[in-house]
């Protein structure tokens, strides 16, 4: 008898899954050296025991976890790095700890589990500060070679230049977790928490219907006339002359130039240019009539001869 159960628990039956109980650590609590490597991926560390009973079940590859904090109901995926943990124990990067609310020592159940692999994904930045890499993708590419699997809802860090970033992830397609070993999947990225679009920024509108800064726009760069106050009291000459009576009660004309205005709806690669400016030709017939006009006189009314001051010689 004893040796017939032995038989059927060194062959169980195809199908079987993997569950077990261990006490969860984060991987700064590893003995040896630093594991810097398992922070910046999506996968733990489990006892040799693990691997034994791993080996003798029908179990798919490549392994996948299903990690539950049963006191918070809460959970997520997640795929083996290595099997060196002491018994009892598991490691896992400090992202995947907070996003299951474990402590040091907690109690986390682990399963074997099956994922479909994924087609698309949508994540969110924490930060505006990932809006400064140059290409998100091929950074985000990279840093999920680290992970074997994704889940919905899930708040995963990667680390880029030194720094860390943290997303959210918002969706993942065809299911709410999601294999990413080997596959090609469409990625998209929601604006970051905190973000707000330059429309959102540009100054409300007047009552006179258009909005702060939308006059000098529509100014197109002409120059502003402000009229100065004067010195109002008495002066005196340093000559000892009598002054003017005129000469404090003038007003100064300051001319004001408009601030720039930035076109808001530039468009890369668009040039614009203003047509309201007119050709030279008929701004100096404009300023020539203008002038005519202001002295009251016609152009066509000098006439005379004309004298040299130099002697010509017969």
């Amino acid at each position: 008898m004893f040796h017939f159960s032995g038989f059927n628990m060194m062959f169980p039956d195809g199908g079987r899954s993997f569950q077990a109980t261990y006490k969860c650590f984060s991987v700064s609590m590893l003995p040896g050296n630093e594991r810097s490597d398992v922070e910046k991926g999506g996968k733990i560390i489990m006892p040799p025991s693990a691997l034994d009973t791993l080996t003798r079940l029908n179990v798919e590859y490549p392994m996948l976890f299903k990690l539950t904090n049963k006191k918070k109901s809460r959970s997520s995926h997640a795929g083996v790095l290595e099997f060196v943990a002491d018994e009892g124990k598991c490691y896992l990067p400090y992202w995947m700890m907070d996003n299951l609310l474990l402590e040091e020592g907690d109690i986390l159940s682990i399963e074997s589990v099956s994922l479909q692999v994924a087609t698309f994904s949508k994540f969110q930045p924490h930060s505006t500060d990932f809006l400064d890499i140059t290409n998100p993708k091929a950074v985000l590419e990279n840093a999920l070679r680290n992970f074997a699997c994704l889940t919905k809802g899930d708040v995963i860090a990667i680390k880029y230049n030194k720094k860390v970033y943290e997303l959210c992830v918002l969706e993942t397609k065809p299911g709410n977790a999601v294999s990413i070993i080997e596959c090609d999947m469409n990625v998209e990225f929601e604006a970051p928490v905190g973000y707000k679009d330059h429309s959102e920024q540009q100054p409300s509108a007047q009552p006179g219907g258009q909005a702060a800064g939308g006059s000098e726009a529509a100014a197109g760069g002409a120059v502003h006339e402000e009229v100065v106050e004067t010195f109002k009291g008495s002066g005196v000459r340093l000559d000892g002359k009598k002054k003017k009576d005129s000469q404090l009660e003038t007003p100064v004309l300051k001319k004001v130039l408009p601030r720039g205005v930035p076109d808001y709806d530039f468009q890369f690669g668009l040039l614009r240019f203003d047509r309201s400016i007119k050709p030279i030709s008929d701004r100096a017939q404009e300023d020539a009539e203008g002038a005519t006009g202001e002295a009251g006189i016609d152009a066509d009314s000098f006439h005379g001869t004309g004298f040299s001051m130099k002697k010509s010689r017969k």
